[in-house]
């Protein structure tokens, strides 16, 4: 099969949506399809050299006040690419700015298309501008209402496409890497650094961005026994620097590293109320480690409750220090959530999942052939 992904971000980026598109590549690499990758320029060169299939970049700008972040701009480039491959599919990883110009170009040139639905653009433009969620949601039904069909990460995704009149929805979710996310490397001498005195660690991993509600962190300062860790950047660090000045800021960490720091937090805590589904709650999963996140979007589906860990009322960080204050009281259930939240996850490997978006195609495939018959 010959699979063009048209993605608004690809590494070296650090995201979801970058993380899910490698993945995607690299598992349809080991089945033996032929996928090639269209994404925006970076400023990196060789950024595409360990890439598992070959990349074609698009002319692209930093976002203004958040660099890390670049729009593609309009290119032919993109049909061009889509031709040039002889695409059989074309798989949209988040479309809203390039992937609407790939799924123009596969509609131009009769080529089915899965649009994967993995950000919720809607709430980053109430966050960002304060209004716009109208002019968001068009766009988002223009691309996803021509795709033949929508992967929603999560039921509350599935959920909210739907309700803005989005069909021909499937759920799929995201893989972890189980193997590198494991509790056997929680690190005693990471710990002593952290928390010389022994405290409970409470870690968030991700962007820190005004989305994410990273600010919520500080409903814990002075909790009794609790050091706050924070792993990742974004335009909004030296604001969470100034309001959490008892955090450690770890920066951004990636790999082997960033698994070691999660096997070694006791509670790991995320606190943006719009994920459409959440990795790094995955990743702690996968880690062993008890996880505190809003009663919202894809966190509903990966945090049980009472078994794999808390749920909190979203932008409540009054709600928020009484989680971990309860969990620094009772090391046991901490423990019992861990177990059960890498039992959980164990089967989530991106080989299953990988497998579970290739019967996506198929199917596709099928109904177009179907059609024309």
């Amino acid at each position: 099969m010959r699979v063009v992904i048209v993605t608004e971000s690809f590494p070296p980026d650090v995201n979801g949506v970058a993380h899910c598109a490698l993945q995607t590549a690299r598992h349809l690499v080991r089945r033996g399809h032929s996928p090639l990758v269209i994404a925006p320029a970076v400023a990196d060169p060789a950024a595409d050299a360990d890439a598992p299939c070959p990349v074609v970049r698009v002319p692209s700008l930093p976002l203004p006040g958040y660099p890390q972040v670049r729009v593609a701009l309009p290119s032919r480039r993109v049909a061009a690419a889509i031709a040039a491959h002889r695409a059989d599919l074309v798989h949209l990883a988040g479309p809203f700015v390039l992937g609407v110009r790939g799924m123009t170009a596969a509609a131009r040139l009769g080529i089915p298309a899965v649009a994967v639905y993995q950000t919720d653009l809607a709430g980053y433009a109430r966050t960002y501008v304060g209004t716009g969620e109208g002019a968001a949601w068009r766009r988002l039904r223009a691309v996803h209402g021509a795709a033949d069909r929508t992967l929603a990460p999560s039921s509350a995704a599935l959920r909210d496409l739907e309700a803005h009149g989005i069909g021909r929805i499937r759920l799929w979710g995201r893989g972890v890497d189980t193997v590198r996310f494991r509790p056997g490397l929680r690190d005693a001498g990471l710990r002593r650094e952290l928390a010389p005195g022994g405290e409970l660690l409470v870690g968030y991993v991700g962007r820190l961005a005004p989305e994410k509600r990273v600010d919520l962190l500080a409903g814990i300062r002075g909790t009794p026994g609790v050091r706050t860790v924070v792993v990742g950047d974004g335009p909004s660090g030296p604001g969470l620097r100034a309001a959490l000045p008892d955090a450690r800021f770890l920066g951004r960490r990636t790999g082997d590293d960033l698994a070691r720091i999660f096997a070694s937090l006791d509670v790991f805590a995320h606190t943006g109320p719009y994920e459409t589904f959440c990795q790094t709650v995955q990743e702690a999963m996968a880690s062993g480690v008890p996880v505190i996140a809003p009663a919202a979007g894809g966190p509903l589906d990966l945090v049980d409750h009472g078994r794999t860990g808390l749920l909190v009322p979203p932008g409540d960080p009054d709600a928020l220090r009484a989680a971990v204050t309860s969990l620094a009281a009772a090391p046991d259930v901490r423990a019992a959530y861990g177990r059960a939240g890498r039992a959980a996850v164990e089967g989530r490997t991106w080989e299953a999942l990988g497998d579970e978006l290739i019967g996506h195609y198929r199917e596709v495939l099928h109904e177009r052939t179907a059609v024309a018959a």
